[in-house]
Order: C-alpha cells, then sequence, then structure tokens
C-alpha cells in the first residue's frame, strides 16, 4: 500500500466514524470522544493531545475539568457541557478532580493488538537513526522514499517539502509544529490509522512497505 491507499483509509476512517456516531446506539463518553476524533481523520486524536498538552500550564502532566473542558472546546467537538463533564468523569477513576494525559491518550487511542504495535515499534526505531527518541527530517531521509508519492512524481512538491509535511502529518496539524516526533505521537498516529485497517496481516504488510522492513 503506498500513501495513495492511507489517503483511502483514513477517508473510510471517517466515514464509519460519522456513520456510528450517528447510528443511534448508546455510547460511553469514552467511545464517543474516540469517535468524534476519529472522524476527524488520522490526526483527531493528535489534535486532541496536543491542545491538552498547550494547556498544561504547570506540566503537571494532569488536567483539571476547566482544562479538561477548554481542551475539548478548543478543538470544536460537538459535545453538549454535560457531556464533556461525564467524559471528564469517567476519566478521573479516582474522583481527584484531575485526569492524567498519558493514560487519557492511552484510553482513548483506538485498542490495538500487540503484534501491531512492536511493528510500528520497529517502524520508529528503524526511523530513529541517532537514537535520540524523536524523528526528524534528517532521519527521515535515510528511510522513508517519496519516490511513489503522486505529488513528487508530478513534480507539485520536492523531497524536503513532502518530508515535511509527513512530519506535520504526525504532530496533528496544530501545537508547534516543532518537525519532531515522538514515540507517543507516532504511536497514536498510526493507532488511528490502525482503527481503519480490520486485518492484521495488511496493517503489517502496509507498515512494511511504508519503511522499507
Amino acid at each position: 500500500p503506498s500513501n495513495g491507499d492511507l489517503y483511502t483509509l483514513e477517508a473510510n476512517l471517517v466515514s464509519k466514524s460519522l456513520r456510528e456516531l450517528t447510528d443511534g446506539a448508546d455510547k460511553d463518553p469514552i467511545t464517543k470522544l474516540r469517535l468524534l476524533c476519529l472522524s476527524r481523520g488520522a490526526t483527531g486524536i493528535l489534535g486532541l493531545g496536543r491542545a491538552f498538552r498547550a494547556m498544561d500550564d504547570d506540566g503537571s502532566k494532569a488536567l483539571n475539568e476547566e482544562e479538561f473542558i477548554t481542551g475539548i472546546r478548543d478543538i470544536g467537538l460537538d459535545v453538549t457541557d454535560d457531556e464533556i463533564k461525564e467524559m471528564f468523569n469517567t476519566f478521573d477513576e479516582d474522583g481527584s478532580g484531575s485526569v492524567n494525559m498519558t493514560e487519557f491518550l492511552l484510553k482513548l487511542r483506538p485498542p490495538m493488538p500487540q503484534c501491531r504495535l512492536s511493528i510500528i515499534d520497529q517502524a520508529f526505531d528503524k526511523m530513529d537513526k541517532d537514537d535520540d527518541g524523536v524523528i526528524t527530517i534528517n532521519d527521515l531521509k535515510n528511510v522513508y522514499s517519496v519516490k511513489e508519492h503522486p505529488k513528487y512524481q508530478s513534480g507539485e512538491k520536492s523531497e524536503d517539502e513532502i518530508l515535511t509535511d509527513f512530519l506535520h502529518n504526525f504532530e496533528g496539524g496544530r501545537g508547534n509544529l516543532d518537525g519532531k516526533i515522538t514515540r507517543e505521537e507516532f504511536i497514536n498516529y498510526y493507532a488511528t490509522i490502525s482503527a481503519s485497517i480490520d486485518n492484521d496481516m495488511y496493517f503489517d504488510l502496509m507498515m512494511r512497505r511504508a519503511y522499507a522492513m
């Protein structure tokens, strides 16, 4: 599967999520929030993660109810205040009045079998040439081929432009766009792509083709 197929998968994911949102079945708050994010495409969950991080003023990695509400509002998800409060209470399991961001994003991420997680990890390790835990444009040049990219073939974009777009994909299209992808961002991105792929073997093949593994 080329990147073109990823766009198709993403479109499928968006329409599938929108269908599930409107199917009338009762959904728990976490499922509803996940579907709302997925209906934004591959970067929906990332965008929420970034919005929350940006608000974590004291660096506590925990969000209070006010911050949580602001974060959800910030990315414009279509939910009522009551629903957001219900979501907050669901995530605030110990009733401490705050939500741990990392745990929150883990719960929000579509569940993945271990076999998929490990191939994502392998891809990250392969990309992260200097083992510093982040992927930059220099890391990418060694491993990521733009040759199959339609915009490269048409001459519309240079290699650097495509690689920069590629990095920004993982960053959720907002936030600091610092051109560095952390392992968490990488996994969150592929967790969302993964949600639109039913077959483990196809997912595995897609990752191996994309990263020439």
